[in-house]
């Protein structure tokens, strides 16, 4: 259980989404079925990637990871706000602080993964004599390890930050989750520190994956400039497309989020834009991955027959 600080608030009331109450149900469908459509998308692709063996390789064990961490974000986030468009969401503090925690986590694990995606390609397609070397079974361990470790120190660095806050009687939070922005807002401490937090915990996982990945794919469209073959060509930004659609909406709305003075914008628009990157992009994934891969395709109907017949 996350310890309370010397707050009189004990529990915040979160707004939601929108206020406007004929937009509750319909918005309490539509978000329904995007979350079921998100869990079903990111539990098939993981299993599989868990039941194909031709999947089992550095690739598709990096994609492995990110459904996972999709569908853990999606499900820290969505059903707490689901209830705000049926009934008067309240959460207590210990949970609130749980769910930033949690949420910093997965989002700094997705960044860092889609970074080792972006590194994994850049191998295959600029060094694929040393791919095998270079992307073993022992380095995809230790960058995954590396993953989940930055998402630790980032998810107790934000959260320990905001434990040493008070909010004395301002417990109505403006937002759909306990995010940093809001809660800063509510604060009636001084919150310099943890700004300067969020830019150096933020600017690390993604102006750095960000430089990281543009690198990588600059290095590889030279790489296929030089490719003779249309063919060749075709087969290598194939492989990379998917990947970089991923990776603009998540780093695009993140970075947007983050990356700006405080408060600087309405809570309004920094709802609609964490929508992108917490509700939005664990849904697409896991289609934009399979629809646009022909392994995942051949290892999809191949399942599906063996379980049919």
């Amino acid at each position: 259980m996350v310890p309370e600080n010397d707050s009189s608030v004990t529990e915040f009331i979160l707004l939601g989404l929108t206020q406007k109450p004929e937009l509750q149900l319909p918005l309490f469908f539509i978000f329904l079925a995007i979350y079921v459509v998100t869990v079903v998308g990111n539990i098939g692709l993981i299993i599989l990637i868990a039941l194909n063996p031709h999947l089992h390789t550095p690739m598709y064990y990096f994609l492995f990871n990110l459904s996972f961490i999709d569908l853990c974000h999606s499900s820290v986030i969505t059903p707490k706000m689901l209830m705000s468009f049926v009934s008067q969401n309240i959460i207590s503090y210990a949970e609130c602080m749980t769910q930033l925690c949690f949420f910093s986590f997965f989002v700094i694990d997705e960044c860092c993964v889609l970074t080792s995606m972006a590194y994994d390609r850049y191998v295959a397609i600029c060094k694929p004599l040393l791919y095998k070397v270079s992307m073993s079974h022992q380095v995809c361990l230790m960058l995954t390890v590396g993953v989940y470790a930055m998402g630790l120190v980032g998810a107790v660095a934000h959260t320990g930050c905001m434990l040493r806050l008070s909010f004395c009687d301002g417990n109505i939070i403006n937002h759909y989750m306990c995010d940093i922005p809001p809660l800063l807002q509510l604060s009636c401490t001084s919150t310099s520190i943890n700004e300067l937090v969020v830019f150096i915990v933020v600017g690390v996982n993604v102006i750095v994956p960000s430089v990281t990945i543009s690198v990588s794919y600059i290095l590889i469209l030279s790489n296929i400039l030089h490719i003779r073959s249309a063919e060749g060509r075709s087969k290598a930004f194939s492989t990379c497309s998917s990947h970089i659609i991923v990776v603009s909406i998540f780093f695009g709305s993140s970075a947007f989020m983050y990356l700006k003075p405080f408060p600087a914008g309405s809570l309004d628009e920094d709802k609609v834009c964490t929508i992108f990157y917490t509700i939005v992009g664990p849904m697409v994934n896991p289609f934009i991955y399979s629809l646009r891969n022909k392994d995942v395709q051949v290892a999809l109907s191949k399942t599906l027959r063996k379980r049919v017949f």
